[in-house]
């Protein structure tokens, strides 16, 4: 049985940052390793349980966007060799995996968030105020089904621990400048209607998705992070999909849905989770892995 990785330890690299999921190191100053870990977080807590293998996914995951969205914008991949960086034989077998080489990029305060489909937490903004980050949608939508267009809407950047709050659009002028806004929001429409009209060929409807972005030195928009993983996106099996349910997702809604179940505040440390949980949550990342990279 494959080894959960749960943390890394580079000594001959300077660690910059452990987040919810991935480990950031310093290459030099114009490269990042970041290695993404089998850690799971839940309604912004880290649990205890990792999931092996769940790190590979999200890395296979995300460098296929990445690759096939590189038309629509650049991204903060770089072309050198991780064996540069890895140099140690142990270090490599057992990262590769997992760890990207990136270009250091100026993270912008701002996560990037299109909804194609009414679920989640917009689901429950739509029937208290007919409306999410202050737009305003038709009367009489039911839970999950497709918007008359995607909607793009904003997020604070939460600290690791803390919550990201919604913002209106008007907000990321304010932070950034009504012209980097206004090309974060189309950008990040544009990458949602390229990706969700190749998953749903896949079998998959892309319900929502989160981006991040940064600029490079010259000030040009970067795509960072990941993308349109499950751990960033809300993937729906095109085949059990219904409006007006919940569709089951082809992500940590399995895990979220068994916490809700125990008496536990949604603070830290999180619970364990049981082996049967983590099973599920595992094919569900293997079977969107194989439907979107055609590896089966």
């Amino acid at each position: 049985m494959t080894t959960a990785i749960t943390e890394t330890h580079l000594s001959h690299l300077p660690l910059l940052h452990r987040g919810k999921v991935r480990d950031i190191y310093e290459i030099d100053d114009r490269h990042l390793l970041i290695v993404a870990t089998d850690r799971v977080s839940a309604f912004d807590v880290i649990l205890p349980t990792a999931i092996p293998g769940k790190g590979a996914i999200l890395a296979d995951i995300a460098n296929f966007w990445f690759q096939r969205t590189q038309h629509i914008i650049q991204n903060h991949c770089s072309t050198m060799e991780l064996r540069e960086v890895l140099s140690d034989a142990a270090d490599y077998e057992r990262l590769k995996h997992h760890a990207v080489i990136v270009k250091k990029m100026h993270n912008l305060p701002v996560e990037a968030i299109v909804r194609g489909y009414i679920s989640g937490s917009a689901w429950k903004s739509y029937q208290h105020h007919g409306e999410i980050c202050g737009i305003a949608l038709p009367a009489g939508l039911q839970q999950a089904q497709q918007l008359p267009q995607p909607i793009f809407t904003p997020s604070s950047k939460a600290a690791v621990g803390e919550h990201d709050e919604n913002i209106a659009f008007e907000v990321v002028i304010e932070k950034l400048g009504r012209a980097l806004a206004e090309q974060i929001r189309q950008v990040s429409l544009q990458l949602y209607q390229t990706a969700a009209a190749y998953a749903k060929t896949r079998g998959i409807i892309i319900a929502d998705t989160k981006f991040e972005f940064g600029t490079d030195a010259a000030g040009d928009l970067v795509l960072i992070d990941e993308a349109l993983t499950p751990d960033s996106s809300r993937f729906w099996s095109a085949e059990d999909y219904r409006v007006g349910i919940s569709p089951p997702s082809y992500d940590k809604q399995i895990i979220r849905d068994y916490l809700d179940t125990l008496d536990w505040d949604k603070t830290a440390p999180g619970p364990q989770l049981p082996q049967a949980i983590v099973d599920k949550a595992l094919a569900k990342y293997t079977e969107v892995r194989d439907k979107l990279l055609l590896t089966r």
